[in-house]
């Protein structure tokens, strides 16, 4: 009888083939749900997003004895009042910059490609080996034109090839010769100026269809702040149940396995702990560094322009290049200095982070290799959009994370994970 209680304890504490069919099957069913209602599943990724940020602020609440139910209230109203009155404290500056940049984007365009057009023409011409000047037909050609007597008595003219009549005012015409067309040069300003006029006629012409699309973009808001208070209370319940989902999750694996899932866990957080919430700190380092650059350099729009560039440091690689492109432009239209200097000065913010900031705050344990990134972000974007390319790397350090510990729980001489041990649950 003791023999028979020993083998069934054993037993139980192992995989059984009972376990092991269980999870199996809802691994298959619960996987299959997921990708049914994955077009509704975006609120609750970025809840539990939200949920992994904020809980060590909560922790850090409920070691100060405030119960987790008013920590967690006590977080959402501190990072909202802080996210409240720094854009308070912006709004203003961002709004007038952004009336003055859309009023003055038309002269920033042409201006651009008054100083710098000519430079790229002749580049281009020297790249199609035609830096002559194009030929043009003479005027005098008495076959230019010629003058005709119509039936009813009437005269006409009749243009030939090589010249084109262009009114200069109500009572006057002018003929001038034109280039021929196989040898015309390739002009960047007329093509900027060009492309500027015709947006803001198509804007000016298509008034009425703006205004249905305002219509459109409210009802998205509207419904863009339903789902922000379904996030956050989806979020708020998982961190006040946090413990229950970790214990829940501890239940399937069996006892002897129960360690091993511990240490997933740890490797799963070290990894995402870099990538998600140090890539935060990291955007917000680059906001402020690249403020203080551009308005050292006197670069207009700057307030604009570190904004964009603190939201574009959340998608990796891509986003640090894209958006040096608009700062760089502006500094262009400004004069080539500022523009170098501009760029020098990103150069040095992405220098820093690669070499200070993301061993120090991201860490090595989350370092995932630029490959690996890249195939993500183009993954991520193809079947997700923006939404994959954002989620993208995250959820490349999940994947990583559970290789890894099958790499080191299965082959032992696969060298040291760390030498920092796993917390150890009861």
């Amino acid at each position: 009888m003791i023999i028979e209680d020993a083998g069934r304890v054993s037993s139980s504490g192992g995989w059984s083939r009972q376990r092991v069919i269980f999870l199996a099957v809802s691994v298959v069913v619960v996987t299959a749900l997921l990708w049914w209602a994955s077009e509704v599943l975006l609120p609750f990724v970025l809840a539990l997003i939200i949920a992994y940020v904020l809980t060590p602020l909560v922790e850090r609440c409920e070691r100060a004895k405030i119960p987790r139910a008013v920590s967690i209230l006590l977080v959402y109203a501190i990072t909202f009042a802080l996210l409240y009155f720094s854009i308070a404290a912006v709004a203003p500056r961002i709004y007038s910059e952004t009336v003055k940049l859309v009023r003055d984007a038309p002269a920033m365009g042409q201006n651009l490609a008054a100083q710098w057009g000519p430079r790229v023409e002749d580049w281009v011409q020297g790249l199609l080996g035609r830096a002559d000047p194009p030929k043009l037909i003479d005027a005098q050609d008495n076959s230019a034109f010629s003058v005709i007597k119509r039936p009813d008595g009437s005269f006409g003219i009749e243009l030939g090839t090589g010249i084109e009549v262009v009114q200069e005012d109500a009572r006057r015409w002018r003929i001038v010769p034109v280039e021929e067309k196989s040898l015309a040069k390739f002009k960047l300003s007329e093509l900027l100026t060009d492309g500027t006029n015709r947006f803001f006629y198509y804007i000016q012409s298509n008034a009425l269809e703006l205004i249905r699309v305002g219509q459109v973009v409210v009802s998205k808001v509207a419904r863009s702040i339903f789902l922000l208070f379904m996030t956050l209370m989806v979020a708020g319940y998982i961190m006040h149940t946090r413990d229950q989902i970790i214990g829940f999750f501890r239940s399937l694996p069996p006892p002897r396995a129960r360690p091993g899932f511990d240490r997933l866990i740890w490797r799963i957080d070290r990894g995402l702990s870099g990538v998600v919430r140090g890539q935060l700190v990291i955007c917000a380092v680059n906001g402020v560094l690249s403020a203080i650059g551009f308005w050292m350099f006197g670069l207009k729009y700057w307030v604009i322009l570190a904004i964009v560039a603190a939201i574009m440091s959340l998608v990796p690689i891509f986003g640090s290049i894209l958006s040096s492109i608009p700062a760089v432009v502006v500094g262009l239209t400004q004069d080539f200095w500022t523009a170098l200097w501009v760029l020098l000065w990103i150069i040095g913010i992405h220098q820093i982070e690669a070499n200070l900031l993301n061993p120090k705050i991201i860490g090595v344990a989350a370092k995932i290799h630029p490959v690996l990134v890249v195939l993500a972000l183009l993954i991520g974007e193809h079947f997700f959009g923006l939404w994959g390319a954002l989620l993208a790397v995250p959820v490349l350090s999940l994947l990583q994370s559970i290789f890894n510990h099958f790499r080191f729980e299965s082959m032992p001489d696969a060298g040291p994970d760390s030498l920092v041990p796993p917390p150890v649950r009861t």
